[in-house]
C-alpha cells in the first residue's frame, strides 16, 4: 500500500508540494507532480507508503521527532535479523513439510508452499525495502545499488515478484484456513488431494492479477536520481489498482480468516462435549494442523493489523487537508512516519515467525524436524568415516563402514 500516497490522484488531497516521497512506495509508487516538474516517488515495493521526504519550504525545517528517529533506526537495524531468521526458519519448515512422512497430507502441501512464498517475500520485498530505506540510512554511499535496481528491467521484475509473493503468502493462509474449515466442519466435503492443483491455480491467477504493476511502472528521473515508479500517464489507473490490491491482501483475508476460525473453534468446542474420543490417536494429527492454523492466523492478523491501521489512518485523514502546502504539519507527518516504520518492522515479523509456531504447536513437526536433523548428521558422520577410512586402504575401509552401520 505504500505506493498509494505517491499517486498524482492522491496528491490532490495533499496540495501543491514541490516533490513527493523519494524513499518509498510499496503499493503504488506513483508520480505526484506534473510532467514538467518530473517529480516522482522513489518507492517501488508494495505495502503502505509514508511521507518521508516532502520538499517543504524552508520555514518547515526543524528537528525531527524522536519517534521518527526510533522508527527508522528500528527498521534499519532489526530488519537484517528478521531476514536471516526468516530465511533459515522457512527453509527448515519447507524441508520438514516436504519429507516423505509429511507430504502425504494436503495440509503439509499448503504449509510447504507458505514457507516458499515467505522466502520469496523476504527476498523480493523485505530485502529490497531494506536496501531502499535501511541500508541508505546506515550507509548513504550505497545509493549506487538503487541506481541498478531502479533501472528498466530490474525495476519491473522486482515489482512483479514482490507483489506476487505477497499475494501468495497471504492467500495460501486463506486457502489453508478454508481447507481446515472443510476438514473440521464438513469432513465429507473436504477437497483432499487437490492441494497441488489449487496452488498452481493460485500462482497462475496471482501472476495475472499483479501483472498490471510492472506494465504500468517504469524508470524515472527525480532530482538527478533514478527511480522506479508508476508511469505518470497511468497514475490514476495504478492508484485504483493498487487500492484494490491493498484490500485483497489485508481487509478481505482478515474477514475470511476471522470468520472461518471462529466457526472452527465453535465446532471443536461442541465436538469436545459430544464425543470423548476427540483426542484419540486417529484425530491428533488433524487437530494439530488445526492448532497450527489458529496460531498462524492469529499472528498473521496481529502483525498485519497495526501496519494496516496506520496506513488507513493516513488514507482517510489526508483527504481533509487543505490545498495549500503551508497547512501541513510537518511534525505530525514525521511522527506518523516513525510510527509507520515501527509497525512496518512488526509486519515483517509475519514472514519469520511461522517456524517457531510450528515448533511450539506441532509435535509431529518437532519429531520430523529432529529426525531430519539426526539423519543428516548421521549421513555426515558416515561420509567423514568413509573419507577417513579410504586413506588406509579398501580393506580397512570396508571393515570400518560395516562396523559403523552395524
Amino acid at each position: 500500500m505504500d505506493h498509494l500516497f505517491n499517486s498524482s490522484f492522491f496528491q490532490s488531497y495533499l496540495g501543491k508540494l514541490k516533490s513527493p516521497c523519494t524513499l518509498d512506495t510499496s503499493l503504488t509508487g506513483q508520480n505526484s507532480n506534473s510532467s514538467n516538474e518530473s517529480s516522482v516517488s522513489n518507492c517501488t515495493t508494495p505495502a503502505f507508503d509514508d511521507f518521508l521526504d516532502f520538499d517543504f519550504p524552508e520555514r518547515f525545517n526543524y528537528e525531527k521527532p524522536t519517534v521518527y528517529t526510533i522508527g527508522l533506526n528500528l527498521f534499519s537495524y532489526l530488519t537484517p535479523f528478521i531476514l536471516i531468521i526468516g530465511l533459515v526458519g522457512n527453509g527448515l519448515s519447507a524441508a520438514v513439510f516436504s519429507t516423505k512422512n509429511m507430504r502425504k497430507m494436503s495440509a503439509s502441501s499448503y504449509l510447504a508452499a507458505l514457507s516458499a512464498a515467505d522466502i520469496c517475500t523476504l527476498i523480493f520485498y523485505v530485502f529490497i525495502e531494506w536496501l531502499r530505506r535501511g541500508l541508505i540510512h546506515i550507509n548513504p554511499d550505497a545509493q549506487i545499488i538503487l541506481r541498478v535496481l531502479n533501472r528498466n528491467g530490474p525495476c519491473q521484475i522486482l515489482l512483479f515478484f514482490s507483489y506476487l509473493s505477497r499475494v501468495m503468502s497471504t492467500w495460501i493462509i486463506v486457502i489453508f484456513t478454508i481447507e481446515r474449515f472443510t476438514g473440521v466442519c464438513y469432513p465429507l466435503k473436504s477437497f483432499k488431494g487437490k492441494s497441488r492443483k489449487i496452488l498452481i491455480g493460485m500462482l497462475v491467477v496471482g501472476g495475472i492479477l499483479v501483472s498490471y504493476k510492472p506494465i504500468l511502472s517504469s524508470e524515472n528521473i527525480q532530482k538527478g536520481q533514478v527511480t522506479c515508479t508508476s508511469n505518470s500517464l497511468y497514475s490514476f489507473e495504478s492508484f485504483v489498482l493498487d487500492s484494490i490490491f491493498a484490500l485483497l491482501i489485508t481487509l478481505v483475508p482478515f474477514i475470511i480468516i476471522t470468520i472461518l476460525n471462529l466457526l472452527i473453534m465453535r465446532t471443536l468446542y461442541l465436538r469436545n462435549h459430544r464425543h470423548s474420543d476427540l483426542f484419540a490417536e486417529t484425530t491428533k494429527i488433524r487437530l494439530e494442523f488445526t492448532l497450527i492454523l489458529l496460531a498462524i492466523s492469529f499472528f498473521f492478523i496481529a502483525f498485519n493489523l497495526p501496519y494496516s491501521a496506520v496506513w488507513f489512518r493516513h488514507f482517510l485523514s489526508s483527504r481533509f487537508l487543505h490545498s495549500d502546502a503551508s497547512d501541513f504539519n510537518h511534525g505530525d507527518i514525521d511522527y506518523w512516519n516513525g510510527v509507520l516504520n515501527v509497525t512496518r518492522t512488526v509486519f515483517y515479523l509475519n514472514y519469520c515467525v511461522n517456524f517457531f509456531l510450528y515448533s511450539i504447536t506441532g509435535a509431529y513437526f518437532r519429531n520430523e524436524l529432529a529426525f531430519m536433523l539426526r539423519f543428516r548428521k548421521r549421513k555426515r558422520r558416515m561420509y567423514k568415516s568413509h573419507i577417513r577410512c579410504s586413506r588406509f586402504g579398501s580393506s580397512n575401509h570396508s571393515g570400518t563402514v560395516a562396523t559403523y552401520v552395524a
